[in-house]
């Protein structure tokens, strides 16, 4: 691995409002794909693919600082996507119509995967009889991928371009433009379960799979671009059952508010509580069931655009930069991506009373 932890100084707690952890040497562009190591590996690691061109690696110690242990660059493009595989000892990486895996070990880099189209998003799906590589493309189709073989496993037709995704074996669930929702059963041969269409007014933007109490997918929540999020259960009693609510909104007046977009989500693998971050700066805490919010952060200087929980759920990671919801007049080159960490163990446990 290429190592450039001698380089840099450790940081502490930063002066953000939050006053959490700040991790070192963050990528120079908006981050695009944040990702904790899975639950095999002991050690914490953290993965942002970015719009700079690269994908980057740090070790997080129990005490809140990082140490940068491997940076890859993809050449001129930006990364759109990137994930672990189970194991923790390579991630895929999504940059405009390929996916290519980087050996962590040997510093390595090989395609695995290609579309007609720039690649949105890749996940890694560990079934309890096959394994392979999940991706989703603007050309209107996902792919599933033995990485062995240069040719896909399985090739699905989608409704419009993939925009979001989530995978919890034995479900993948797929946002595509139209607001249309495609979700797969991934038992055996993949095949599509269910498809709905206009779950929320306006175009959906993030998707993440929720869990019961045993650890079993039961359902997924879309957020929108208009700053509303709905639960969706894949069995529910009633077919129409769902909970929505709104969040990432500030008021204007009696009469008006400001909406932000919801950039990405994310479920607390313990509690099953859920993490909301949006163009407004901040990032919420919800108990979904209830439609209850159980914490607001303070504002910060630049929009949230991903988000991150680790696998035992006590640390939470997001990312501050540019998401261009404000168009170009609104950019400015002095405010630097940011990606902090915060303890929310407790802050994420929802309340009986």
């Amino acid at each position: 691995m290429y190592n450039i932890s001698g380089q840099l100084r450790l940081k502490t707690k930063s002066t953000n409002p939050m006053n959490d952890f700040e991790v070192v040497a963050p990528p120079d562009d908006a981050v695009s794909a944040l990702k904790f190591s899975p639950a095999a590996v002991q050690q914490n690691y953290l993965i942002a693919g970015s719009w700079d061109s690269s994908v980057r690696c740090w070790e997080v110690e129990q005490t809140g600082k990082t140490l940068p242990r491997a940076i890859k660059t993809v050449g001129g493009c930006p990364v759109l996507d990137a994930c672990w595989s189970d194991d923790g000892t390579k991630v895929f990486i999504a940059a405009e119509n390929q996916v290519k895996i980087w050996d962590l070990l040997s510093d390595q880099t090989m395609q695995v995967a290609a579309h007609q189209a720039p690649v949105k998003t890749c996940h890694w799906i560990k079934g309890s009889k096959y394994a392979c590589l999940m991706t989703g493309s603007w050309d209107k189709t996902i792919k599933f991928w033995d990485t062995r073989s240069s040719n896909p496993m399985l090739s699905l037709n989608l409704p419009e371009r993939c925009y979001c995704a989530d995978v919890d074996y034995p479900i993948a669930v797929v946002g595509t433009a139209g607001k249309n929702v495609v979700v797969y059963s991934l038992e055996n041969t993949p095949t599509e379960f269910k498809r709905q269409e206009g779950l929320l007014k306006y175009q959906h933007r993030a998707i993440a799979v929720c869990r019961d109490k045993k650890q079993n997918p039961t359902g997924y929540a879309v957020g929108s671009i208009e700053g509303r999020v709905v639960l969706k259960y894949l069995n529910p009693l009633n077919p129409k059952d769902r909970l929505t609510f709104k969040c990432h909104r500030s008021a204007v007046s009696a009469a008006s508010q400001d909406v932000y977009a919801i950039n990405d989500m994310a479920f607390h693998p313990i509690h099953g509580t859920l993490v909301t971050v949006g163009s407004d700066g901040t990032f919420c805490f919800w108990d979904a069931d209830a439609c209850k919010r159980l914490k607001c952060s303070e504002k910060m200087n630049q929009s949230i655009t991903k988000c991150s929980l680790n696998a035992n759920g006590h640390i939470f990671a997001y990312a501050l930069g540019y998401d261009w919801s404000k168009g170009y007049e609104y950019f400015s080159p002095t405010k630097k991506p940011q990606i902090f960490l915060r303890r929310c163990y407790e802050e994420l446990n929802p309340r009986t009373a």
